[in-house]
């Protein structure tokens, strides 16, 4: 009788085969940007082939796109295109496979915000940025942002889906009620002799947007939590528009669409900034990045209009997978309609306690002994609980239960919560 030794495969081998498995199934992506500047302040950020080690020196990538449309100069939208991709990605823990990278991104995304906000401040500039910041992982989009930048979703039969919000203080009731229970002032520009004018902005400083990064003299009850929605695409894939809001002032998300139907990403984003110059005029920077998410046999965009238009897709339409556990992505562990668009994850609250609250294992998303915001290492007993002095959203957490806040980010929260008066300084400021 003969015996068979069993074969070890080694786990660089396995991984290797998951990653051809897992490109055969990609989708292709397909980008173009356009832009006609005035002020010099909007920054796009395109990077198609970014680059992620997940085990035994086994690379994968993924896709990176961003809109910083500046106020009060560029040097915030500068500072944030060039730092904050490196600081959402450290806070995100070694060695995750994808199914965990993915769920830990709307966390990650909110820490790297907050954290870019906080060193752009400590360099004592005036300016301020709007952020649209899009994440692309196979079929998986997550996109967060703050201020008036947006983000649209067509998918492959003509439906339109609304994957950022809209911080302006004109248009979001919440908002203003989150301002001024921070202690800010919210209204219009006064005139004198009763007349007001304008948008409704935030007083001190005159910002009309209640989220933003930088803007170090309008008072910290401005925040830079981003608004944060992750979707799983259909097999068909889909269309993306991120654009400044030189864009969405002119074009609404169904004439942005169609004027530019047809057209290849790069072609369709310079017809969306000139229809939108043609109607407004250059009254401010307009830039526009398309994208074109393709199933893997196809190379080329299509050419052909989809077969419904105009369709408005609310939330409600959306597929929601359950929020009790990370997204399950690999096709046998469970079936959903291809050609459904799903919703995975959103959050929108600018409450640090609950954006950075977790329902997976905390050893999964936070290291122990590490601010949860900058990373930075700490002493057993020097971190500060998220939770403390916060309303106990889940009932079960304790003021010492993690993750933590190093003293310096606390500070940063309790000050963005209106629990303390801002330290930064405070001026009349020129604004959006």
């Amino acid at each position: 009788m003969m015996c068979h030794k069993s074969e070890h495969v080694p786990l660089s081998v396995l991984l290797k085969r998951e990653l051809v498995n897992e490109k055969a199934d990609r989708p292709e992506i397909v980008c173009g940007e356009a832009n006609q500047s005035k002020k010099g302040e909007d920054f796009a950020l395109i990077n198609t082939d970014c680059e992620r080690v997940v085990g035994d020196g086994v690379v994968t990538t993924y896709s990176v796109f961003g809109i910083f449309d500046g106020h009060n100069g560029s040097a915030a939208a500068i500072y944030t295109k060039e730092n904050l991709l490196n600081n959402v990605l450290c806070a995100i823990p070694p060695d995750l496979n994808r199914d965990e990278w993915v769920a830990s991104l709307p966390r990650a995304l909110v820490a790297g915000f907050v954290k870019t906000d906080k060193d752009f401040q400590e360099k004592a500039q005036r300016s301020g940025t709007t952020v649209t910041f899009v994440i692309i992982e196979g079929s998986i989009v997550t996109v967060a942002s703050v201020g008036d930048s947006r983000c649209i979703l067509e998918s492959a039969d003509g439906a339109i889906y609304y994957l950022s919000a809209d911080h302006r203080l004109d248009s979001n009731e919440e908002e203003r009620e989150r301002v001024t229970a921070s202690g800010g002032e919210v209204g219009r520009l006064n005139t004198g002799g009763g007349t007001e004018i304008g948008p409704l902005r935030c007083w001190p400083g005159g910002l009309c947007l209640s989220r933003s990064i930088g803007d170090r003299d309008v008072g910290e009850f401005i925040v830079p939590v981003p608004h944060v929605k992750q979707v799983k695409l259909s097999s068909a894939g889909g269309r993306l528009v991120i654009s400044s809001d030189g864009v969405w002032d002119a074009l609404s998300a169904e004439e942005a669409l169609e004027c530019s139907r047809g057209l290849a990403p790069e072609a369709a984003a310079a017809q969306i900034v000139k229809e939108a110059v043609q109607l407004k005029g250059l009254r401010d920077d307009t830039t526009c990045i398309v994208i074109d998410i393709l199933p893997p046999e196809k190379t080329n965009p299509p050419l052909q209009p989809p077969k419904k238009t105009g369709k408005r897709v609310f939330k409600a339409m959306f597929r929601k997978r359950s929020t009790e556990e990370p997204p399950k992505l690999h096709d046998e562990e469970e079936y959903f309609d291809p050609d459904l668009v799903e919703e995975l994850v959103e959050e929108g609250s600018a409450m640090l306690s609950e954006r950075l609250d977790t329902k997976y294992p905390l050893c999964n998303v936070f290291r122990l002994f590490i601010c949860a915001v900058c990373q930075i290492e700490m002493k057993p007993g020097e971190g500060i609980s998220i939770h403390h002095g916060s309303c106990n959203t889940r009932g079960n957490l304790r003021p010492w239960d993690g993750p933590f806040l190093c003293v310096s980010c606390q500070h940063k929260r309790d000050a963005m919560e209106g629990k303390m008066p801002s330290t930064n300084a405070r001026y009349s400021s020129e604004s959006d």
